[in-house]
């Protein structure tokens, strides 16, 4: 072989390992756990990843269904009422799925919830849930009744693994009756077991040891896969973290989990005058941020808030800084269930006109911003 020929043939394997190498590199980027996941769900999971690079998607719990002052009014929500357009993001629940109920722990009815998220899709917007479960050893014990080794009895006894899986299919049947106006599923991020790394649930860090979580997580995940439950996105959803390695112990690996995120609660203490929570949950954010491109996952805040929000600025001096420029997928303050339990503001509340600027920034993204990304349709690659 010649000189130029050896040269070429060189330089042609170069391009090769290049373009094979970019290739991989966007497959695992866009993979989810999933392999079977539905066409709209791997497009959702594509774009939560591309629209993090413009923004963050502000979500709100039970948005549609309630405020202060007010339940079930078609077409209302405080923040909508507020900056004139809903979230980009709602959240919800599915406890009392496992025992039949009508209605779930927040008192919506299972029905009109699923009308809810129907809505979000419709309007372009994304449905988050959590699973407040009651304890399957002892069904009368609800989620945060603490009890020490309840995984391990669970997989030890057959009585109570039947009634676990039984929630599992109740569970099963009400992720997948979620569907779009041409039947397909409507793709929803869950949050299964979260908070774990505080202990006020049974499943958390003080009542079973890591390979129990870890367990536990994964055999969740199987069974929803076994029964063709492929419209899910899953989050490993902690509370408040100290390190990495603080928050990576519990961590059920690569191929059972799609995003990673924390939940966190702005408490202040009288006596802090500094911004140590901001410092503190930016901090957060950035090991977050550092976990996510390394494993090709989407991060976000999925539970936060200052209750009452008090602070008239709360929103542009703590939130904005915290999400600002941080490649969060969403960020979502928790649920307006009265009038003196609430974390979004409403007409007249004394953050209000502050979470107008807030809203205004470029980077925080509501409904419409999240409708015009089209996030259930493929990402074109360029």
């Amino acid at each position: 072989m010649s000189t130029l020929l050896r040269h070429l043939a060189r330089r042609a394997f170069m391009m090769l390992v290049v373009w094979l190498t970019g290739l991989t590199s966007y497959l695992t980027a866009n993979a989810q756990i999933d392999t079977k996941a539905t066409a709209e769900t791997k497009a959702l999971y594509a774009n939560l990843k591309r629209v993090s690079k413009q923004g963050v998607m502000f979500g709100h719990q039970d948005d549609l269904a309630y405020g202060v002052n007010w339940k079930y009014e078609p077409g209302r929500s405080d923040v909508r009422d507020v900056v004139g357009e809903y979230p980009a993001v709602f959240g919800w629940d599915m406890a009392r799925i496992e025992f039949d109920s009508l209605n779930q722990i927040d008192g919506v009815p299972f029905e009109k919830q699923r009308q809810y998220v129907q809505q979000v899709y419709a309007q372009g917007g994304v449905n988050t849930f959590s699973w407040h479960l009651n304890n399957p050893v002892d069904p009368l014990k609800t989620s945060w009744d603490k009890q020490d080794s309840t995984i391990r009895h669970l997989f030890d006894d057959r009585k109570a693994m039947r009634r676990y899986k039984s929630w599992l299919k109740k569970a099963a049947t009400y992720l997948k009756s979620m569907k779009g106006p041409n039947g397909e599923a409507i793709p929803l991020i869950v949050r299964p077991f979260h908070e774990h790394t505080g202990s006020w649930f049974w499943w958390g860090r003080g009542h079973c040891s890591p390979a129990e979580y870890v367990k536990l997580w994964r055999f969740t995940v199987d069974y929803f896969r076994k029964k063709k439950v492929h419209n899910l996105i899953y989050a490993y959803s902690t509370d408040k973290f100290s390190s990495r390695d603080d928050y990576m112990e519990r961590y059920p690996g690569d191929d059972y989990v799609d995003l990673v995120g924390f939940d966190i609660y702005h408490r202040p203490s009288p006596k802090d005058t500094t911004n140590r929570f901001v410092i503190e949950t930016r901090t957060m954010v950035e090991t977050l941020r550092s976990i996510g491109q390394e494993r090709g996952k989407v991060w976000a805040i999925t539970e936060t808030g200052l209750e009452l929000i008090p602070s008239a600025n709360w929103w542009t001096n703590t939130l904005l800084p915290i999400v600002k420029d941080a490649g969060l997928s969403y960020v979502l303050v928790w649920r307006n269930g009265r009038p003196n339990h609430y974390y979004a503001p409403y007409p007249g509340q004394v953050s209000a006109e502050n979470f107008k600027a807030f809203t205004a920034d470029p980077q925080i993204l509501l409904q419409k911003k999240a409708q015009a990304a089209t996030l259930y349709k493929p990402v074109v690659a360029n």
